[in-house]
Parts: C-alpha cells; structure tokens; sequence
C-alpha cells in the first residue's frame, strides 16, 4: 500500500536534471565513443542508478532517447485541501505489464529489462517474470534491439544479454537458472565507469552491427 503521496510526479528517474540542455552544444551528435582507461566502479550504486545515470547522460549529448518506464499504481483514495491540489492518501502499485526501460537510439527502438543478483555462478531465471519473457517476445518480432542487463553485484560484472538468448532459457524446461559461464559465452560484458556510469551502448552498436551484416547476406 503506498500512502501519502503527492500529486507531484517527477519523470522519469525523480530529477528534472536530465532534460536540461547544456549550452553552447552541437544540435546532433553523430557518433558515441566511450571514454577509454576511466574507471570510477559503480561508486556504490544499484543497478537501476547506473542506468539511469547513464540515461540522463546520453539525453544530455543528444546520443539516445532512452527513460525507464514508471511503476503503474492503482489509486483508491485522494484528498484535496484545496482546489488546485490533490494529495493521494492511498494507493497500490500494480505489476507492470512489461519492462523496465524503452527508447529510441540511431532509428532503432530499444527495450530491454535490467536485473541484478548477489549470486556469484548463476542468474535465476525465476528473476524474469512471464509478462516481461512474452513482451521481450513481442518487440523481437517487431525487429526490435531487445535485450537484459544482467549485474552481478558481488562480483561487480555487468552484462549486455540478447532477449533471444533469456528467452529461449526461460522457455527451456526444467532449466531453473542461467550460469555464468553462459552468460559470459552469450553476453557483451561491460564496464562500470564515467559518463556514462553504465556504457551499454556499446553492446548495442555491436548488435546493431550484426543485424546490418546479416541483413547484406
């Protein structure tokens, strides 16, 4: 039960920073390249921080358009004190109906999902829910870039995982878990450092470069 929430809802990741336009920019940015031999860990952040750290910054450079999608609630009950303000007094959040983050980056739509275990050898694939394995799906068909980002924090490893390859786990009968030898044959790996926190997109110039070469053939 959620309660005692204002009316104000800020979006997407709670600060407004990301939609500020730095001064004296280029209108569009043509190429994205990571900054090489920096390397500030995760500075103690979850995963979901990394990301959109990562988000805010590739807004910011006019790289990609990517937001995490907000937790629907059901609201049951709202006060107003006054006419131009409501207050929520109760409410629920509802499970979400997909995953945790969609946007756009060089003309492909990306959609993927963002998990993270303390496990050191496997991922349990009990962490993906079926709607998100049936979403993921669906966007594959519509030729999507779809994909998880998969952190293990006591190791402090993060991989950029092919929905294709999760899902086909996921579906894969009495299979309770990914390992990590796995995931480290089927993933793009990444570091965690600075601007961006989490540079995942460089695991999807990589899948968008694949999809060109096959699409030649």
């Amino acid at each position: 039960m959620l309660t005692g929430v204002k009316s104000m809802v800020k979006y997407p990741s709670g600060s407004m920073a990301a939609f500020r336009k730095p001064a004296n920019k280029p209108k569009l940015r043509r190429a994205y390249h990571h900054k090489k031999g920096v390397n500030f860990s995760d500075r103690g952040m979850t995963l979901e921080q990394q990301i959109n750290e990562s988000n805010k910054y590739y807004l910011e450079e006019e790289i990609a358009v990517v937001h995490k999608k907000p937790t629907p609630i059901q609201i049951v009950k709202v006060d107003y004190p006054k006419r131009s303000k409501a207050v929520i007094r109760e409410a629920y959040f509802r499970q979400a109906s997909t995953t945790d983050y969609n946007g756009v980056y060089q003309g492909y739509y990306l959609d993927f999902e963002a998990k993270e275990t303390r496990n050191k050898t496997n991922f349990p694939l009990k962490n993906f829910h079926e709607h998100q394995i049936f979403h993921l799906a669906k966007c594959l068909k519509q030729d999507g870039i779809c994909f998880t980002i998969i952190g293990f924090t006591s190791l402090q490893r993060y991989f950029v995982t092919p929905a294709s390859f999760v899902i086909k786990a996921w579906r894969t009968k009495d299979k309770s878990s990914m390992t990590l030898k796995e995931i480290e044959d089927h993933s793009i790996e990444i570091k965690s450092g600075f601007r961006p926190t989490l540079p995942y997109l460089m695991a999807v110039d990589h899948f968008i470069s694949v999809r060109k070469v096959n699409n030649d053939k």
